[in-house]
Order: C-alpha cells, then sequence, then structure tokens
C-alpha cells in the first residue's frame, strides 16, 4: 500500500509540473541574424536567464527573419504582434525620424562614450518616442565599423575626394559625398565583388561585416573602430510595452535581470569584434590605420554642414535631439 501511495503522490506532482509547464507563457522574439552572431547571443542570454528564472515564462527565438523580414519588425513590435525583437533602430527611422539619430555619424566617439549614451537624457528622449509605439528597450547595445580602402588609407575627410564609396546608411552617404566622394549604394553582402570588379574604392561598414564578407582580400588599408570611430549603430533588444507591462512582478524583474546580464556582455563583445577585425586585417597582410582626435572631429564638422543639418531640417525637434546627443561626452 505504502508503495502504491507514493507512486500515487509521484504522478501528481507529475501531473502538475506538467500543468505549470503547459501554462508558461510565451513570448515570441525575431531577428534577422544567425545563431552564430552576438545580436543572438544577447537575446539567447535574456531567454536562458528567464527560463532559470521559472517565473512560467518562456522566450521563443526566431532567427534569420524565419518569422518576420529584417526592415518589417517594429511595426508589428508597436501593435503587439510580436513580443520582442532585436534590430538596428534607425530600420524604424521612416517611422520616427528621431531614429536616424541612431546611425548618425561623429555622434559616438568609442564604445564607452556609447555605453554613456545610453544612460543619458538623449537616451530618454528616443525612449519616450519609442514609449508613444508601445515600445520599451530591455537592452542598449551599439556596434561600430570602420573604413576600409581598395589603394588608400582613409582617416579624414581629405582622404575621400575623388573616391567611388559605399557607405553604411544615409546619413553617412551625405557626409562623405560633403567629402568629394561618389556614393555607390548597396548592401554589405555587394562589397567585395564591387570591389572585385573596381565599381568601389572604399567601403565603411560594421567590423563584422568587414570580416564575415573577406574584405581583407580586396583592399590594401583598413581603418578598424578604435579609440575613434564614426560608424556606430544602435542594436537594441526591444519589447512591446504593453507585453511588458501585463507580465507579473516576477516575470518583469526576471527580463529586466536577464537583460542587465546581456547588456554588459554585449559591450564587451562589441569591443573584441572590434580588435578582432584589427587581427583577421593585419593577418591578411592589411595595412592598419588609426583615426585620431583630429580626424575624428574634422569628420564631425563636416557632418555639422551635411549630415545633421539634413536631420534638423526633415525631423521636427531635430536640433533639440541633436543637442542633447551632442552635449554627452
Amino acid at each position: 500500500m505504502k508503495t502504491a501511495f507514493k507512486a500515487t503522490i509521484a504522478a501528481v506532482a507529475m501531473m502538475a509540473v506538467s500543468a505549470t509547464s503547459l501554462q508558461a507563457q510565451e513570448l515570441r522574439l525575431s531577428h534577422q541574424w544567425s545563431d552564430n552572431d552576438v545580436r543572438h547571443k544577447v537575446a539567447q542570454i535574456v531567454a536562458d536567464e528567464v527560463a532559470t528564472a521559472d517565473v512560467g515564462l518562456e522566450i521563443r527565438i526566431f532567427p534569420t527573419q524565419s518569422l518576420f523580414k529584417a526592415r518589417e519588425q517594429y511595426t508589428p513590435l508597436s501593435r503587439g504582434q510580436l513580443d520582442m525583437t532585436v534590430l538596428p533602430l534607425s530600420y524604424a527611422g521612416g517611422l520616427q525620424p528621431a531614429y536616424n539619430l541612431t546611425l548618425m555619424p561623429g555622434l559616438v566617439k568609442n564604445h564607452d562614450h556609447a555605453a554613456r549614451l545610453n544612460e543619458s537624457p538623449f537616451m530618454e528622449a528616443i525612449e519616450e518616442k519609442m514609449a508613444d509605439d508601445d515600445v520599451m528597450v530591455l537592452v542598449h547595445g551599439y556596434l561600430a565599423g570602420g573604413f576600409a580602402g581598395k589603394e588608400t588609407c582613409i582617416t579624414s575627410p581629405d582622404d575621400m575626394a575623388g573616391l567611388q564609396t559605399r557607405a553604411a546608411g544615409r546619413a553617412f552617404e551625405q557626409m562623405l559625398a560633403g567629402a568629394g566622394a561618389s556614393i555607390a549604394s548597396m548592401a554589405s553582402s555587394e562589397i567585395y565583388n564591387a570591389m572585385q570588379t573596381g565599381v568601389l574604392d572604399a567601403a565603411n561598414t560594421s567590423s563584422s561585416s568587414f570580416v564575415s564578407y573577406r574584405i581583407y582580400e580586396q583592399v590594401s588599408c583598413y581603418t578598424p573602430a578604435g579609440d575613434y570611430a564614426l560608424w556606430f549603430m544602435y542594436q537594441p533588444l526591444l519589447i512591446n510595452k504593453s507585453t511588458f507591462d501585463g507580465l507579473t512582478e516576477e516575470q518583469q524583474q526576471a527580463l529586466l535581470d536577464g537583460a542587465a546580464k546581456a547588456e554588459e556582455f554585449y559591450l564587451e563583445e562589441a569591443k573584441k569584434e572590434d580588435a578582432a577585425s584589427r587581427d583577421v586585417f593585419a593577418q591578411a597582410g592589411v595595412e592598419i590605420a588609426e583615426m585620431s582626435e583630429e580626424d575624428f572631429n574634422a569628420w564631425r564638422a563636416l557632418a555639422q554642414e551635411t549630415s545633421y543639418k539634413a536631420f534638423i531640417e526633415d525631423t521636427p525637434g531635430g536640433q533639440e535631439l541633436l543637442d542633447l546627443a551632442l552635449s554627452v561626452e
């Protein structure tokens, strides 16, 4: 009888565990990258931490655009049709022009500066725009990039005159055109062939793209992100605000705890990606150039006349937002 009683108790316990599992709330998280990408790893840290917390919440990740196309994630997120996403916020710049400041040349000097921006009144103003769309940030993060030249090194605006170049983003195109470059718009995946066939003399893209697309095989000089860099792109992990507000306090805390861990990882890995790209290019025999503070200031002065001017003209309240960003040192 005792054996039968114990078996009954065990069965009831298993049924209770199964019922709890079935009742666990699932959040869907979409992004465009592979599971080897740092942005996927950021999402996975949050998902794992939430799972470990055992608060009746699960995060299911849909990588490689398997749920929504890369540039089509913000709208369903804001409508509650998607719970979470990792994406470059500038993708939604057509919906909220203020977001274009998160991919603007010369606003961010380096990763530590980016971390300060994330805790500044500037980011608070951007988050207010998100709240209007029923969106909130869980994990802040910037990734950086640099320049590569087929025949020449690029560190200052004077180096761009007469070059056919690819830029990462409209604001960068405006600035590089102001430096005398001719612009060829294309995806980063097309840079290699364009350089190989003589279509491009130079390119500007992320550190990871420079490596993953083997651009080191086509260039003689690389200017990686270091103490100073121009290209920084804000790529946060976002959640629908109503979805977050509808969770229990324990579930919200599990998400926030996971986000804090992921954000620390994101910053360190972003720095590592820049250093790794430098090493890869150097090992391939490519000359490594450094951008100085003087070079950075020259680029920012050019951006003031080109990219910043266009942003202010196109964006209600743009001057105030730009001033907030520039006030962070």
